[in-house]
Order: structure tokens, then sequence, then C-alpha cells
């Protein structure tokens, strides 16, 4: 029974965790003269994301490698259909250009990417799929391409002004101490996670997959879901989807990457239908944008997103 608690309890920390960790983050940049776009495009985007890392590395290292890979999958498949349809019925999301033109193709290519990897056997010399750590470098490597992206968009817009990093400066021994909180939060958050997870898995005969592709994939959205919420009521919702669809690529290549060269992640050929749910899930989003009014993700795509998702859900308690 406690370890069901704890396991509760570290998807709180996790959601505490990373929102006190982009406030210290935030504070430190601010104080040094960071630009707000900046700020936003990896602070913010990398504290939204740290769930996901946190919970990845302990499976890596504590060797649950489905937990790991289920996570990532089910996250990203969460972002967008989950998430962006709670977000878009509470109000309509507007698509900014760069989000149409750059963001969801590189998505996709990453999505296309970790499949190709998974499934080849270029760099492998024993049998069985897997992400290596040769993977997890080429992957790292196409996450370093996507910085220098967001660095020359940072450049190109240096006047825009990104809701979530609206934080005021706080003195720097305030601001460090946030962020060693965050971090040590985020920290026995994820190992409390991670250590629920298996052992429901383990009681239930469900798969390490399925627990993570449902469960533990949720739980570390919340943060994502918790900031596309907040902005679509404040009606700041201009950037609602270059966040998720960013930090979709964040989880597929720096996530992903690192766990793989923590450790190589053994990968089951039936996690292929979950990279096609991704790339089902990205479809949707590209052709919502023409459907929609004005490029935007109304209402009913949202009422649409939630279902597909049900449907997800409903096929993985079928397969798991």
């Amino acid at each position: 029974m406690l370890l069901y608690i704890l396991f509760v309890a570290g998807f709180v920390l996790l959601i505490k965790g990373a929102d006190v960790l982009v406030d210290g983050a935030s504070s430190i940049a601010k104080r040094y003269g960071l630009p707000d776009m900046v700020v936003g495009l990896t602070i913010v985007s990398f504290g939204t994301s740290m769930p996901e890392l946190i919970v990845n590395v302990l499976a890596s290292i504590q060797g649950q490698p489905e937990l790991a890979i289920g996570n990532v999958f089910g996250s990203n498949v969460a972002n967008l259909l989950l998430i962006l349809g709670v977000t878009a019925i509470i109000c309509p999301l507007p698509i900014k250009r760069n989000t149409i033109l750059t963001e969801i193709p590189f998505s996709l290519i990453a999505t296309l990417l970790v499949g190709f990897l998974a499934n080849a056997t270029l760099f492998q010399s024993k049998e069985g799929l897997s992400i290596g750590r040769l993977d997890g470098a080429i992957l790292l490597f196409f996450f370093f391409l996507f910085m220098v992206y967001i660095y020359n968009i940072a450049k190109t817009n240096k006047d825009e002004v990104l809701p979530e990093t609206d934080t005021p400066i706080m003195p720097i021994g305030k601001s460090v101490f946030y962020v060693l909180l965050g971090m040590g939060g985020l920290f026995l958050g994820g190992k409390w996670v991670v250590d629920g997870a298996v052992s429901i898995a383990q009681y239930f005969g469900l798969s390490e997959s399925f627990i993570g592709l449902t469960v533990v994939a949720i739980g570390t959205s919340l943060p994502e879901l918790v900031t596309s919420a907040m902005a679509a009521y404040r009606r700041n919702i201009d950037i609602a989807v270059g966040n998720v669809v960013g930090s979709n690529i964040f989880n597929l290549l720096w996530i992903l990457g690192i766990s793989a060269i923590i450790n190589p992640l053994p990968f089951d050929v039936m996690s292929n239908s979950d990279i096609v749910m991704m790339i089902l899930a990205s479809t949707l989003l590209i052709l919502a944008m023409p459907i929609g009014k004005r490029n935007a993700i109304d209402r009913w795509n949202g009422v649409f997103f939630l279902i597909v998702y049900v449907a997800y859900i409903v096929y993985l308690v079928m397969r798991g």
C-alpha cells in the first residue's frame, strides 16, 4: 500500500519539482540578461520535459527499458491527442507559422528517425532489435541541430515574450535554492514513479511497456497539460501547439538519446504500432490546419483528438 501511495505522490513531486525548477532557472536567466525567447524555448521546455527525463534515466539505470520506451512514446501521443484535445476544447488554438513549416515536420522526422534506428541493425553486432548507444548519439546529434534552430529563432524574435517565462527576478541565493529543490523533487518523484510502476505491472501481470504507455506517460505529461490549459484559459494560446510539438522533439531526441547512451534499450517489434500512432497523431494535427478556421485547431478538432486517444488506450488495454 505504501508503494502505491508513493507512486501517486511521485507524480505530485514531478509536477511541482518541474515548476519550481523552471521558476528558479528563469529567474537566474533573467538576472543575467538572457532574452525571454531563449528562456522560453530552452529552460521552460526542458523543465516541462524533466519528468520524462528523470523517469527514463532511472528506468534505464534500473534495467526497465520497456518502461523507458513506453514513457516516451506514450507521452508524445498524449501530448498531441490528449493535451491538445483538452486545450482546444477550452479555447481554439491558432497555429504559428514556424510551427507549421518547421517544428511539426521536424517532429515527424524525429519520429521516423527513431523508428528507423529501432528497427535497423546497421550498428548492432548481436541479435534482436534495440536502440543502442550509437543510435542514442545520433538522436542527440539531431537534438543539437534542433537547438541550433531554436537559437536562430531566438535571434530573429528578440522582442517576443513567452507567457511561461513571466516570473519575477528572485535573489540569486533563492533562485539557486529553487533549482536544487526542483531537481531533488524530480529525482525523488521519478524514483517513486518508476518503482511504483514496476510493482503495479508485476502485481497485475501487466507489461512495463503498457504501464509506461498509459499511467506513467500521462503522469509525466501533466506539466505540459497544465501549461497548455493555463495558456488557453488566459487566451495566451499562440504558443500552445509549439510547446507541445517542441516537447515531443525533446522526448524523442534528447530523452531517448540519453536513455540509450546510459543503457541500450531492447526494442519490441510490437512497439512499432506506437510509432505509427505518433505519426498518425502528427498527421491529424497537420490535417486540422486547413480544416479548422484561420489555421486553428477548433473545439470539434479537440473532441475528435480525445476520441482517437480513448480508442488508442482501448487498443493498448486489449494488447497489454
